[in-house]
């Protein structure tokens, strides 16, 4: 079981570890803090015993341990050149939250992990590493790199998500793509971050849910044909289009106001970057969402009956009212 006392007792280290980082006066106490969250992940991944989680693990530490080195070296750098030592900072930041052009271990070990563990990847692990790049956002040089990596995030998140039949791995592009909108926010306003950082763990959170309930790993596995024409699927399709930020799902109300910002603060060609992209994410979400309706396969929708039902009784609820949120309050949120 994953919330095992073991799991619960690292799961604290790892918390810890995030808000060391987050409240640390000094970069190396910022280090210590990220380094007792990996320290913590590490064990987490590895209670499930198998293959694929050792190899995510070893995978996760090696970067892990890249960035940090990058960080402690970038300290010996201030004396010479402060310029160069928050660009090292920076791109060791951006390789532990996994942004582009910083991605390519984020997906290869999101395939590794089972769904518990895929989500606290997705939201707890990038809360340390989106705080300290705030501190980097005022600097001209650091402000620059940020926009480079929003952009080039949102393009990878976007493309290469399109061919994924895996849904680990489509859920680790859609990721990288939020990540874009996570840096934007963050070059805007520490509170927008936060903001949208909110709605994408409890929106992402509910997707991950689904799945896990689901047993499913990859886009034919979602199969319930007899299930289709009633209100089953509302969780499916209400999660995936929120997470796509489909307006006027909730997932459109943070978007909705990054836009806003980006359009006052002139910054149009980010603006047109993020939204093209916007819509080539929802293209993949439509088509695990369709999936539902379309594929049909008698022995998985057997095996799959008790989680339904499970997943009825308790997740569909707080699931459905997470993403149907932003229909229900339209003219709170959503006037100019």
């Amino acid at each position: 079981m994953f919330l095992s006392l073991s799991n619960i007792m690292f799961l604290l280290t790892l918390s810890s570890g995030a808000i060391m980082a987050i409240s640390a006066p000094s970069w190396f106490m910022a280090w210590v803090g990220l380094e007792l969250n990996l320290m913590s992940f590490i064990p987490i991944i590895l209670t499930a015993n198998n293959q694929y989680s050792s190899e995510a693990a070893l995978k996760y530490f090696l970067i892990q341990a890249l960035g940090s080195s990058f960080i402690i070296f970038s300290g010996s750098l201030i004396l010479f050149s402060l310029e160069i030592s928050h660009i090292m900072i920076l791109s060791a930041l951006l390789l532990k939250l996994g942004a582009a052009p910083f991605h390519f271990w984020f997906p290869q070990i999101m395939e590794g992990l089972s769904w518990p563990r895929l989500i606290i990847l997705m939201t707890i692990q990038k809360v340390a590493p989106l705080s300290l790049i705030l501190l980097l956002a005022s600097y001209q040089n650091t402000f620059n790199m940020i926009v480079g990596a929003a952009v080039l995030s949102a393009i990878v998140g976007s493309v290469m998500g399109i061919n994924q039949t895996s849904l680990r791995k489509i859920m680790a592009f859609s990721s990288i793509n939020h990540i874009a909108w996570l840096l934007s926010a963050a070059i805007l306003s520490e509170a927008m971050m936060f903001m949208y950082f909110g709605f994408y763990c409890f929106i992402s959170m509910s997707v991950a849910l689904i799945f896990h309930n689901h047993q499913a790993s990859y886009i034919s596995h979602l199969v319930d044909k007899k299930e289709s024409s009633n209100l089953s699927n509302l969780p499916v399709f209400a999660a995936l289009f929120s997470l796509g930020g489909l307006p006027p799902f909730t997932g459109f109300i943070p978007k909705w106001f990054i836009i806003q910002e980006l359009n006052n603060f002139n910054m149009f060609i980010l603006f047109i970057v993020l939204l093209s992209c916007a819509l080539i994410t929802l293209y993949f979400y439509l088509r695990v969402g369709i999936s539902f309706l379309t594929f049909s396969t008698a022995k998985f929708k057997s095996s799959m009956s008790f989680n339904l039902i499970k997943m009825n009784s308790f997740s569909t609820p707080l699931i459905v009212s997470i993403n149907l949120f932003g229909l229900t309050t339209p003219t709170l949120f959503l006037i100019t």
